[in-house]
């Protein structure tokens, strides 16, 4: 969870600077966008590992079966 802060916060500090810096705004705007989307990627597997380890802890697997059609 610390890496999504620190991808978090240097995207607001690519898009910060893309505001005082007309002459690079798509670039700092981009890499915004890439600080950005390494978050998301950093709470996908975050998630996903908690999620995990939360279905290894379940009591048992579930004995539910899709509808058959008629």
């Amino acid at each position: 969870m610390e890496n999504v802060r620190r991808y978090r916060a240097l995207a607001s500090l690519c898009r910060q600077q893309a505001a005082y810096r007309p002459l690079q705004n798509w670039e700092l705007l981009g890499q915004a966008e890439h600080f950005e989307y390494l978050a998301e990627i950093e709470l996908k597997a975050h998630f996903d590992a908690c999620n995990v380890h939360r279905d290894k802890d379940a009591a048992g697997p579930s004995t539910w079966e899709p509808p058959v059609a008629a």
